[in-house]
């Protein structure tokens, strides 16, 4: 395939692919930057729109990067060859992969899931950092959780740091983005216990049970849940805390839930 090559980091097209670091700009353009073989053939199998991929053949080196070059290569969108120090601008971190991509971002409404017979839904109410969220989808892909909420999102979920911490599998789980009260309203609507980790809870998380069509909520690093996740069709539950800290990472709290529901469920 031939390719456009452009050897200068001042190039217009570099610099506003480069801004996509910026949360701004990803809201701005309605794009956002996918580095890593992982995350780019995560987001290929996932029918991801790609709009512009920057390569550097010289580091395309490891048999599964190869493999991946030739994907691109079918890929019906912008190709563009650029040096290593040039694709550095546009890399997250001290990353050194081959290929930076530019991305349409999808939307992510409530209605576009579609629920298994017996689901079990993870909801994270205004997560904070980037890499807990992306920690979150990546422990969900490995549970077989059936979609994930972003409720009152305060991260990007295609923040690099999202993309990187969930190893790509942000694009293969279900995911939403929406208000507390619509996601409360959706899973009433589709009759899913609700089960909401607070830390005064007085139920332990393993005597819930979570083989029925569920929902696991959990709230910011910060300030935990609102006030939205209490009622009565809401069991709260809690980790047990043997030391002086009172709560884990949310990323680590959510794995232990979603692996005791399997647990469950695999019984």
């Amino acid at each position: 395939m031939s390719r456009e090559r452009i050897t200068s980091p001042q190039n217009p097209r570099i610099k506003l692919a480069a801004r996509l670091r910026q949360r701004r700009q990803r809201d701005r353009q309605g794009r956002f930057l996918i580095d890593g073989v992982a995350e780019i053939s995560r987001a290929l199998d996932a029918g991801v729109q790609f709009v512009e991929v920057f390569v550097s053949p010289t580091l395309c080196v490891a048999p599964d990067e190869q493999a991946l070059m030739e994907r691109l290569e079918e890929c019906p969108c912008s190709q563009t060859e650029v040096p290593p120090h040039v694709l550095s601008r546009l890399a997250y971190g001290e990353r050194s992969d081959f290929a930076v991509v530019v991305a349409q971002t999808p939307a992510l409404p409530l209605a576009n899931i579609t629920l298994p017979k017996n689901p079990l839904v993870a909801v994270v109410e205004t997560v904070e950092k980037p890499g807990n969220l992306g920690a979150i989808l990546r422990s969900a892909d490995a549970a077989g959780v059936s979609a994930v909420v972003a409720a009152d999102e305060a991260t990007d979920p295609f923040n690099p740091n999202t993309i990187r911490a969930s190893l790509g599998t942000v694009f293969n789980v279900p995911l939403a983005v929406a208000s507390s009260d619509e996601t409360l309203d959706w899973l009433r609507a589709h009759h899913l216990r609700v089960f909401a980790s607070r830390v005064d809870a007085e139920r332990m998380y393993y005597e819930a049970d979570y083989r029925a069509p569920a929902a696991i909520v959990l709230g910011s690093e910060a300030t935990g849940l609102t006030d939205r996740w209490s009622g009565d069709d809401v069991t709260s539950i809690r980790l047990p805390m043997s030391g002086r800290a009172d709560s884990l990472n949310v990323s680590a709290t959510a794995a232990v839930l979603f692996y005791e529901a399997l647990r469950q469920r695999s019984g």
